[in-house]
């Protein structure tokens, strides 16, 4: 399986979710940046609110695509204890990184709401969108900030994820929906003809479209 870009895979991903359609108590939750297209096309073709939950990955100092970790709001730390313990990595490393990331997590919040107030998902099911599942961090960190918000369940929706991933990740939500699960797994951009990076201004544009096709049964 090959996804041209995002918004096909978000396609495909939808075929998978139609038991959602409609439903005024669910909401679509999409982790940006690559994540938003993937979102939009999910809570277009289900008639669904789009909105987005901002958390950010903790790459490792000097090598800042190996993750760590990631963190989301409300404080939540997500890491990989046994790379952390391998690599040596001081605690104040780790801690420095996070502020760091908290800076930016809250500066793409300010920049992506634009003063409007995020979706409320208290009581509501959730379906929380990325464009794939590789370590899983930043959607573990997602999926425990979330929680606190007290939603009625969380739906966990990707179009592809390692298959360890994906396993591990559905004791720790309500459903996980993992469109495909290649056994040749090495990262998620392998599975993507196009997989550019999706700017701040295709999030507020995509999030402003989103909320232009939203109909009475979709708030």
């Amino acid at each position: 399986m090959l996804f041209q870009d995002r918004f096909d895979a978000g396609r495909f991903l939808a075929s998978k979710l139609r038991r959602f359609a409609n439903r005024s108590d669910t909401v679509v939750l999409a982790l940006p940046r690559g994540g938003v297209p993937v979102g939009f096309e999910v809570a277009k073709e289900l008639n669904l609110p789009l909105d987005v939950f901002v958390v950010r990955k903790l790459g490792v100092p000097g090598y800042e695509e190996l993750a760590m970790g990631a963190i989301a709001s409300d404080g939540i730390c997500v890491l990989d204890e046994d790379l952390v313990r391998t690599a040596g990595i001081p605690r104040e490393v780790i801690d420095a990184a996070a502020a760091e990331e908290e800076r930016e997590l809250e500066r793409r919040e300010r920049d992506y709401c634009q003063g409007r107030p995020p979706v409320d998902v208290r009581g509501r099911t959730v379906i929380l969108v990325d464009d794939g599942l590789a370590t899983g961090f930043s959607m573990r960190a997602a999926v425990l900030a979330l929680r606190r918000k007290r939603p009625a369940q969380i739906v966990v929706a990707v179009p592809v994820g390692a298959p360890a991933t994906c396993a591990e990740l559905e004791s720790e939500v309500d459903q996980i929906v993992c469109a495909v699960t290649p056994k040749a797994f090495r990262s998620v951009g392998q599975w993507y003809r196009d997989f550019s990076q999706t700017s701040d201004e295709d999030v507020r544009d995509l999030l402003r479209r989103a909320a232009s096709l939203a109909t009475p049964s979709a708030v």
